[in-house]
């Protein structure tokens, strides 16, 4: 699959970088953006609500989750489609019920606002915990998957493309901070969703419609639902886990909530969710769907499928001419430095934030933008240093590193959403559910690494599927916050201003207020009857 773009598909790769680093380097001119720290790590808490449902959906999406959407989607059918759907609640419950108390606290980042709920325990735990995930698992994984893109697709030595990506996008977001990281996110969007409609449109018109490949794959690939004896979907795990891990992710996690604190005020945050939650129903037509139609000319002769991973690069070395490969790579490297200039900028934000100013209080708003520079320098630097280990960690390992995350989300889950919910919660019961949880949670790992060897009991730990797991986690964990609370005295109500439902500071709602809440709220009702529409379409 080497060398597959034609002069007039590098064209328009080039034209892509162009815009985007042209784009970059017009947020990083910006006068807020290296004089204080607000505006390096927040771009200067001004933006809009569509820059900002952008950036959340440009920033999730990265190439392998587009490789992968797309392979699962060819593997087993439309499952997998689920994770995405449920993003779009999860985007309404971090607008409607998390963003009210993040922006009225005026923190920078999740760590901050734990410690200001909690302690300075519960803030160290989070931070250092998001920091390493980041660093072993997003940016590793997505410098692999620029490697991969620029090897199958473009014909450059992995290395090499890999060297690219990380440069880069290091340079414009060392340069432009969370501002550039946004406003190329916005650009990165149009790209991502015009190269996958294109895959989408010109796959289903080889095919013979819609009807054609609904016929050829069978109402089994089309069926969001999954019994609950299935290993990956099953329906009790996705309605009741996968919510949890979404509650971690899309409202709780820097990677994510870094974008909605950068909102010019509540309004401009809750109606980015929105935009956000609406673009979030696309990934299931637009990225699984591509891999179902990959299956289907599989089936009918017209491509040749060796393994579900090779859907999406296949069918584009297939299917497109000249110009729209070029417009689907793009894509491609779209979703890859989007996802990297969002791992970079939100890391370096809480390395600054979260430990340099903790360890050095009096530094000044230059001094926090360079540490910010510098930080982000480093993780670069961390990036290039990586790329020749990677032929020695097997992909098995990747997949480990991968589920940590989804071992250790639940009891923060916890703690964000019981936090908020009652002022009882105390810090004693948070660090008890936190370090709980996580021992659970490590060893839930470890016993999945070596689960040959486990019978019993403890093989049943190890193989218990993984969403299953979650809500197990998640439940344990909330009982621990909830009975070490109750044991002990409670924090003070004037410590819990604003950071509670309970101790809430009510607020006059000014017209325009009102009159954004009202709009939101029929724009959410609708967006919950999309999803619901999608549900009931897609039940076998």
């Amino acid at each position: 699959m080497t060398g597959l773009l034609g002069t007039l598909d590098w064209l328009v790769v080039a034209a892509y970088f162009f815009v985007v680093f042209g784009v970059a380097f017009w947020a990083a001119r910006s006068e807020v953006t290296g004089r204080t720290s607000a505006g390096y790590f927040l771009a200067g808490r001004n933006v809009g609500w569509f820059v900002i449902g952008a950036s959340l959906f440009a920033s999730n999406i990265g190439s392998e989750h587009l490789v992968g959407l797309a392979g699962s989607g060819a593997a087993g059918g439309v499952a997998v489609g689920q994770f995405e759907i449920l993003a779009s609640l999860m985007l309404l419950m971090l607008g409607w019920v998390f963003v009210p108390f993040y922006l009225k606290s005026g923190v920078f980042t999740m760590p901050e606002f734990l410690e200001r709920r909690y302690s300075s325990g519960a803030r160290w735990y989070l931070a250092v915990i998001s920091i390493v995930g980041y660093v072993l698992t997003k940016i590793s994984v997505t410098i692999a998957a620029g490697g991969i893109v620029f090897e199958s697709l473009m014909g450059i030595d992995f290395w090499t493309g890999a060297l690219v990506v990380v440069v880069a996008t290091g340079l414009y977001t060392i340069l432009g901070g969370l501002r550039a990281v946004l406003y190329t996110d916005m650009i990165q969007m149009f790209v991502l969703l015009g190269g996958s409609v294109t895959v989408t449109v010109i796959g289903l018109t080889k095919l013979g419609g819609w009807g054609e490949l609904h016929r050829i794959a069978g109402p089994a690939f089309f069926s969001l639902w999954k019994p609950m004896s299935d290993p990956n979907f099953p329906w009790t795990g996705i309605l009741f886990g996968a919510p949890i891990l979404g509650v971690w992710y899309w409202c709780t996690d820097q990677f994510i909530v870094q974008r909605v604190l950068s909102a010019a005020d509540e309004n401009q945050a809750r109606r980015g969710t929105i935009f956000g939650g609406f673009l979030k129903v696309l990934p299931l037509f637009l990225f699984v769907i591509p891999g179902v139609i990959a299956y289907a000319l599989s089936q009918r002769g017209m491509l040749a499928l060796d393994q579900p991973d090779q859907a999406l690069p296949t069918m584009i070395g297939v299917l497109l001419p000249a110009g729209l490969k070029g417009l689907v790579v793009a894509g491609l490297l779209a979703a890859l430095m989007s996802s990297l200039s969002s791992v970079f900028n939100s890391c370096s934000t809480l390395i600054t934030w979260d430990i340099y100013r903790k360890l050095h209080p009096t530094a000044s708003e230059r001094q926090l933008v360079r540490v910010g520079r510098l930080a982000t320098t480093v993780l670069v630097g961390f990036g290039l240093a990586w790329i020749p280990m990677m032929q020695f960690i097997s992909g098995q390992l990747y997949v480990y590193l991968q589920s940590v995350q989804g071992y250790i989300s639940p009891p923060i889950a916890a703690v964000f959403l019981l936090g908020i919910a009652s002022k009882r919660m105390n810090a004693k019961g948070a660090i008890a559910a936190l370090l709980s949880g996580f021992v659970l949670g490590m060893g839930r790992l470890v016993a999945e690494i070596s689960k040959d060897s486990l019978s019993g009991l403890l093989y049943t730990y190890a193989d218990i599927n993984f969403l299953h797991f979650a809500i197990f986690l998640f439940v344990f964990c909330s009982m621990v916050l909830v009975v070490v609370s109750l044991l002990t005295p409670q924090a003070p109500d004037e410590q819990l201003a604003g950071l509670t439902f309970a101790t809430a500071q009510e607020t006059a709602v000014s017209g325009s207020d009102a009159t954004w809440r009202r709009k939101d709220t029929w724009l959410s009702v609708l967006l919950v009857l999309c999803v619901g529409a999608v549900w009931l379409y897609f039940t076998g």
